[in-house]
């Protein structure tokens, strides 16, 4: 049975080409697929493509931009049996973390996938990063999705959305899921680990809108000091801090810092701890330096990315939740962005 899929075309290098008189990199006619890639028309699917105008350079990613994108898919989702997102690939994880958490009960594949090289260029990873998307939001058995998930393709690897990070800015291999197993991989045959893909649940998609950015990020570092910690507790309209802190979860214990730390949660920050290492888990209280952060109140992110950790943050103060109720849904997997240990 033939499967309908919408390319989303948002920007990025993936959808460049070279002028041929000027030499310049200039976006390529989504409309012209078939053209730029001949193979498209030994897939058996029709594919439909939607152009967001302006186009937008990843590093402009925000969160209305993330609303238009979740309406177009909500606007589409009865049309079409799966979604391709092409996007850039600084902030790919960011948009695909955010969107699984502003799609719940998604029972289609939205796949999102880029380039390192653009495709006008004989090398480009990107004729082969869309072409694979394509047959994965095409995949069906039994007229069920393969991956009913938000997912990225990249160089020859499917992952779970919120579960990764760009870790390479020139390798193809540029992405990481360092705490999530592969969810299909691509040779000769597409290999799928069906174990660790969502089911469908079959209920009907809900898509949610509110999204709040009063958040900030703290990324300790050796010699950081009570100024810079304390500039940002005290951000007017603050709700909530995410805290890279080091390996299992662990910061200094000197007094100022444990102290201007817990004057904000007593204010009503939330204050979410997330290890700045690609894979591990965060453990409150493994280490001396972690069992006073539990102390004063800091919840603990387990295994979550920054990335997610951000999305979840937005999406959940968005919809209302604050207090004890927003950190029991901080420790909850919602879309199988953490394992809670």
């Amino acid at each position: 049975m033939e499967s309908n899929i919408l390319i989303i075309y948002t920007g990025g290098t993936i959808g460049m080409i070279q002028d041929p008189n000027t030499g310049a990199l200039t976006p390529f006619n989504i409309e012209a697929l078939y053209q730029h890639i001949p193979a498209l028309q030994n897939f058996n699917c029709r594919i439909d493509s939607y152009c967001f105008e302006p186009l937008i350079d990843s590093s402009n990613m925000n969160p209305p931009f993330w609303i238009k994108l979740a309406r177009v898919i909500e606007e589409n989702y009865e049309k079409y049996d799966g979604f391709v997102i092409l996007h850039g690939t600084d902030t790919m994880a960011h948009t695909a973390s955010m969107l699984s958490f502003m799609l719940e009960n998604l029972n289609k594949p939205v796949v999102f996938t880029g380039a390192q090289l653009p495709m006008g260029m004989v090398r480009t990873d990107g004729r082969e990063n869309f072409i694979n998307a394509i047959e994965i939001a095409s995949a069906r058995i039994d007229d069920t999705p393969v991956v009913p998930e938000v997912t990225i393709c990249f160089e020859n690897q499917l992952m779970r959305g919120n579960r990764t990070n760009k870790f390479n800015a020139e390798n193809f291999n540029a992405f990481l899921s360092g705490n999530y197993p592969l969810l299909a991989q691509m040779g000769v045959h597409i290999k799928y680990n069906t174990e660790y893909i969502f089911k469908p649940n079959f209920k009907k998609l809900k898509v949610h809108f509110n999204l709040d950015p009063n958040i900030a990020i703290l990324k300790l570092f050796p010699g950081i000091t009570e100024n810079v910690v304390r500039s940002i507790i005290n951000i007017p309209g603050l709700k909530a801090l995410i805290l890279e802190t080091y390996g299992a979860g662990n910061a200094p214990t000197d007094a100022w810092f444990l102290k201007t730390l817990h004057e904000g949660i007593v204010s009503g920050i939330t204050i979410f701890n997330v290890t700045q290492c690609k894979g591990g888990s965060v453990e409150m209280g493994k280490y001396e330096t972690s069992v006073e952060l539990s102390s004063i109140g800091v919840v603990g992110g387990y295994d979550i990315t920054t990335e997610s950790a951000v999305a979840k943050m937005m999406y959940l103060l968005g919809e209302g939740y604050s207090g004890k109720e927003l950190t029991r849904m901080l420790q909850t997997p919602l879309r199988g962005e953490l394992t809670v240990s």
